[in-house]
């Protein structure tokens, strides 16, 4: 569970989510675009955007989800980031 957001919308992060298979649980990474932050409260969610080769997949996680163990930022988006969602990065195409 994340107690605090130490991240903005266009950060590169990566989100440590622990996954249970039978009985063994391990920890599974996704590290993509943060392409918004949305709810208040316990409703609070995080968009992220990841690229497999030339397929976008897309996870939304709640915060205050105990699978989340922790969400480290990789990087800061170099431009300054002009809106709270960013979801033109869905229409642009890999380079």
């Amino acid at each position: 569970m994340i107690s605090q957001i130490d991240f903005v919308v266009g950060d590169t992060v990566r989100v440590f989510q622990k996954v249970t298979e039978g009985e063994k649980t391990r920890t599974q990474v996704f590290e993509g675009v943060v392409l918004g932050i949305k709810g208040r409260g316990e409703n609070k969610t995080f968009t992220v955007r990841k690229l497999v080769g030339d397929i976008a997949v897309e996870r939304i996680f709640p915060m205050l989800s105990p699978n989340i163990e922790k969400v480290v930022v990789k990087a800061h988006s170099k431009k300054k980031i002009r809106r709270a969602k960013l979801y033109y990065l869905r229409n642009s195409t890999p380079r």
